[in-house]
Formats: C-alpha cells, sequence, structure tokens
C-alpha cells in the first residue's frame, strides 16, 4: 500500500482459526467481513491474539514485540537478492492514540469551529464516544485552547466522553499522557490569561496539574455496557430505529452505543440538557454491523420487507 507495508494486530475469539486455515491452503476461514475485507484490501498483513493473550500482556508489548520481529527481519530489494536492508518500523498504538494521532482530531475542532462562527451558532454540549482515548483528547484541548485564546471561556460547551471500554479514570490518565507526549505539560502558561486560573490552581501549588485541567472540560461516562464489541438487544434496537428516523447509519461498538447511553444519561438527568444545543461527533465505524447481521436480523424483518415485483401486472387485483 504506497510503498508501505502494513500489519495490523487484531483481538479475536477466532485467532486460533489462522493455524487451520495455513494447513488446508485451498481454505481460507478467517474470511473478508467488514472492516476485515477492507484490511485485505489493502494487502494488510493480519496477526492474530485472544482477548486473553490482549488483556495478559497489553497492547503496547504486543506492538512492540511484533515490531521487533520485523525489525529483526530483513527487506530484499528487486535488484539483487544478496543486497538486503534492514526493515524500518514504524509503531501506531490503538486507535492512533497517541501525541501526532492526536493533532488529527484538533484540526478537526478547527474546522467546527469555522463552522459554528460562520453560523453564528452556540453549542452547549458535544458528546462521542472513546474507545482508545485519542478522540477525547484532540477534541477536549481543541475545543478547551479554542475558546481560551479567544477569551471565550464562558461559553466553552460542555464535553463528554462516552467510554465503549475501560472506566472513566482509564481515559482521565490516557488523555493526561497523550497530553504529555504532544508537549503541553506547562498548562498554568495557556492560562495565564484567563479567568479560569485561580480555579483550576491545584491545592499543592501554583502548578495546575494537567488532569485537573482535563476533568475541568471533560465528563467521561461509562458507556461499555456488557463489554467491549458485546451489544444488547436494546443497543442494537436503537441502531435500527435511530437509522430509520433519521437515516444516519451508527455502528454497534462505538458510535451506537455512546450514543444510546448518552440518550440514557439525558433521560436520567433531564434537567441538565433542557433548551440545550447538543452536538453529537459521529466517529464512523457503520462497518461493524456487518458483524451483527445474526442479531439484527429479527429486527429487520421487521422494519424492511423484501417481495417479488409484479412487473407483468400479472397479480390479483
Amino acid at each position: 500500500m504506497i510503498g508501505l507495508e502494513p500489519h495490523l494486530i487484531l483481538r479475536t475469539r477466532r485467532a486460533d482459526e489462522v493455524e487451520s486455515s495455513k494447513r488446508n491452503s485451498n481454505q481460507d476461514s478467517f474470511g473478508y467481513v467488514g472492516n476485515i475485507l477492507f484490511d485485505r484490501l489493502v494487502g494488510a498483513k493480519i496477526h492474530t491474539c485472544t482477548p486473553g493473550e490482549y488483556g495478559r500482556f497489553g497492547s503496547l508489548a504486543l506492538i512492540r514485540s511484533l515490531c521487533k520481529d520485523l525489525e529483526e527481519d530483513v527487506c530484499i530489494t528487486e535488484e539483487k537478492d544478496k543486497d538486503k536492508k534492514p526493515r524500518r518500523v514504524y509503531q501506531i498504538p490503538v486507535g492512533g492514540s497517541n501525541g501526532l494521532g492526536t493533532w488529527g482530531y484538533i484540526e478537526a475542532v478547527d474546522e467546527l469551529m469555522h463552522q459554528i462562527r460562520s453560523e453564528n451558532q452556540k453549542i452547549d454540549h458535544v458528546v462521542f464516544a472513546s474507545g482508545s482515548g485519542g478522540t477525547a483528547a484532540g477534541i477536549t484541548l481543541g475545543l478547551a485552547l479554542a475558546y481560551l485564546e479567544n477569551n471565550d471561556t464562558d461559553n466553552v460547551p460542555n464535553i463528554h466522553a462516552v467510554g465503549v471500554c475501560d472506566d472513566p479514570d482509564y481515559f482521565y490518565n490516557m488523555i493526561s499522557n497523550i497530553t504529555k507526549e504532544m508537549g503541553l505539560e506547562d498548562v498554568a502558561s495557556v492560562l495565564e490569561s484567563s479567568s479560569l486560573l485561580s480555579s483550576l490552581m491545584t491545592t499543592t501549588g501554583d502548578n495546575i496539574s494537567i488532569e485537573t485541567f482535563i476533568r475541568h472540560y471533560l465528563t467521561v461516562h461509562q458507556g461499555k455496557g456488557k463489554g467491549y464489541s458485546v451489544s444488547t438487544t436494546e443497543e442494537l434496537d436503537f441502531i435500527v430505529e435511530f437509522a430509520v428516523e433519521t437515516g444516519i447509519c451508527l455502528d454497534p461498538v462505538y458510535s451506537g452505543k455512546a450514543l444510546f447511553r448518552f440518550m440514557e444519561e439525558i433521560k436520567q438527568n433531564p434537567e441538565s440538557y433542557k433548551n440545550s444545543r447538543v452536538l453529537f461527533w459521529h466517529t464512523g465505524g457503520s462497518l461493524g454491523n456487518y458483524e451483527k447481521i445474526d442479531a439484527l436480523r429479527s429486527k429487520l424483518r421487521l422494519i424492511s420487507s423484501v417481495e417479488r415485483m409484479d412487473v407483468y401486472k400479472r397479480k390479483e387485483k
């Protein structure tokens, strides 16, 4: 793919099926469904592990292990088989959630701010799904700094990340670490001219902790339900009904689960959102619905029928 050789680590309960496929060259039991199809279309090499292995070693350790194996291998140039050179491997963490990847969502916030200002709109709440922390870091930092830069701190939207895995404390810590990696440790310098400076002071001194800064703007909601990528009937029904009513397709792992959980939050605390303008940030992922076809089947039959067209008008009226 554009001169690069993509390698992906996939956590799946079907990890061991790869070995059975190798023993039978005519069979590829792993398949080509959803995201897997697009991964394979661009020539990605997929390395599987079980959820247990993923939990035992952690994503960073698995990535480093694979990178080490690739670096120890060599590339053979087309000109001479003897002309070998080391592989240069670039590591991308889960979700692209690191300092570099987070700049992408800061740029996205810049685009959002242009839209808000051009239409003279005011947004009260911004809501999105969070799976690895990068999206949450970029949107939170982007919005906070955008409003602070314009001395408009009274209108910073309430930011809501709905975690579809792990717990809120994990995300606060992850976002803080990403902020440090981006070189934004000195939050105080950003806030020197802000009226928020005194309210964000830590009790231990004059420095503002990054996590205090993050928590001031961001609320992380627990939204994993039964677990990452595990859907309830209620969640799937919500995705179908939302698509019918709006024409917008959500996915069962991220956006669908996040919006479902946030709608529950609104029902439980209606006064907190009354007369508010809420922006839900759709982060994609609709291909994940392919994995839920069996679970969606009964609901889809109720709302969408298929019948043979009477082209020749032979049916009795």
